[in-house]
């Protein structure tokens, strides 16, 4: 029988998970290319052999998005699977129309096709969208587990940008550990927070592979998603973050919609920083969508590392790249603590070099900050060249982690942290005293 031929359109992530766990090994499919999107540079290699197994001896292409019509022509494709996150579902619904007027149908992935299953206790902390505050939830509950005596692995949802066979699992416990293993900014500001509350990070492309090392070590197995998408393991306990500043979106973005119907928590964040218009209206669309989940209030109060640098001065704001990016957030944690000391935002949209420059153009919504990009040496370079020729007083740093271990900077710099902080009750020990 004639094989139903696939691609699978993805940004370097899902997409490997989705074909490792559905279609690896799978006689009755094949597989003709993934595309890419979303992160620069990621197009234009082969998922490689040693991971695609017995059916891909040579391993197989990964073209850009751009590609796709062409490529369902040109292979007589069957089905295009959707595979990545954080999209509006206007944008999800063009997807499907450009890939079914090609001649392929269109699929979607859900939760039972493609998640793993545990031999350890599984908490998952996931998001409507990102820049929601996943990251903070992640520690604190990290934090909870291990106040009563549970060792912890916290598996990263991936970011394979470099050599995927070399990056199939991946552990990071240590700065040195992410130097030999040349991590992007991107990845870095996921591990390197945990990393400095003695947690260990788990992350690469064989999620299956990953999990079994991770069981090695941990009680509980924190699953610490990407973007606003699935987790990849099924949980025993699904934790999701809503942001009240973009109310709404919890029904309008893809797989963020998923999440918070399935969600056994709903974490409501930044409710220090929301209207009481903006929270009840989440709270309303909560009680619609999925009434049975609890409802945890938390604040996501920023510390500042020398605000006398910041006040009433000059400031170049550097911005956590996703959550300013696709994330769609005009400005972070730093734009707002640098106004509220009374600073000079400079807008570095006129100094910016390279792809920093083409990052405004694909984003014009950016707000006079500038956000981390450095998904490889060459964008990190020309971070560093746009953050010299800002003339500005000094710089805030409002990413997970601190540039000035990669960057150096020739003006004074400070750092702006968050973390999460629960309002009222139930608080996140709370809910997760049943699993403890």
């Amino acid at each position: 029988m004639r094989r139903t031929k696939v691609i699978i359109m993805g940004a370097a992530g899902r997409d490997f998970h989705n074909f490792n766990v559905y279609f690896r090994d799978n006689e009755a499919y094949e597989v003709v290319a993934f595309t890419a999107t979303q992160i620069p540079g990621i197009e234009g290699r082969r998922y490689p052999p040693e991971l695609a197994g017995r059916l891909y001896p040579q391993g197989i292409p990964i073209e850009p998005e751009e590609r796709l019509p062409a490529l369902v022509r040109e292979h007589r494709v069957d089905v295009v699977v959707f595979s990545y996150s954080d999209i509006s579902h206007q944008y999800l619904m063009d997807r499907a129309a450009t890939a079914v007027a090609a001649g392929a149908d269109f699929w979607l992935l859900g939760p039972g096709s493609t998640q793993l299953v545990a031999k350890k206790p599984v908490v998952a902390v996931c998001a409507v969208r990102t820049g929601c505050g996943k990251s903070q939830t992640t520690r604190r509950v990290a934090e909870i587990l291990k106040a009563h005596g549970k060792k912890v692995a916290v598996v990263r949802h991936p970011m394979p940008y470099g050599n995927l066979a070399a990056q199939a699992v991946q552990r990071f416990a240590s700065y040195e550990d992410m130097d030999r293993a040349q991590c992007t900014i991107e990845e870095r500001e996921e591990y390197e927070p945990h990393i400095d509350r003695g947690n260990v990070v788990f992350a690469g492309v064989d999620y299956e592979a990953i999990l079994r090392q991770a069981e090695k070590e941990a009680d509980v197995i924190l699953w610490d998603g990407g973007n606003n998408d699935m987790p990849f393991y099924k949980p025993d306990l699904l934790i999701v973050v809503a942001d009240p500043l973009r109310a709404g979106h919890e029904r309008t973005y893809w797989p963020g919609s998923v999440n918070i119907r399935q969600a056994d928590v709903v974490v409501i964040n930044k409710v220090d920083s929301a209207s009481l218009e903006e929270i009840e209206r989440l709270r309303a669309s909560l009680a619609e969508l999925n009434p049975r989940a609890k409802v945890v209030e938390a604040a996501s109060p920023i510390t500042v590392e020398s605000p006398e640098l910041i006040a009433g001065k000059r400031v170049l704001v550097v911005e956590d790249g996703p959550t300013v990016t696709h994330g769609e957030m005009p400005f972070g944690a730093g734009a707002v603590v640098a106004r509220k000391l009374g600073a000079q935002l400079v807008d570095p949209r006129p100094y910016a070099v390279g792809s920093i420059a083409e990052t405004y153009s694909r984003y014009p919504h950016l707000d006079c900050v500038l956000p981390a990009m450095g998904y490889g040496e060459r964008q990190v370079q020309e971070l560093a060249a746009t953050i010299a020729k800002v003339p500005c007083d000094a710089v805030v740093i409002a990413t997970p982690i601190d540039l000035r271990r990669l960057i150096d900077l020739a003006r004074p710099a400070t750092r702006v942290r968050y973390e999460l902080q629960e309002i009222g009750r139930p608080t996140l020990e709370d809910v997760l005293t049943p699993l403890l």
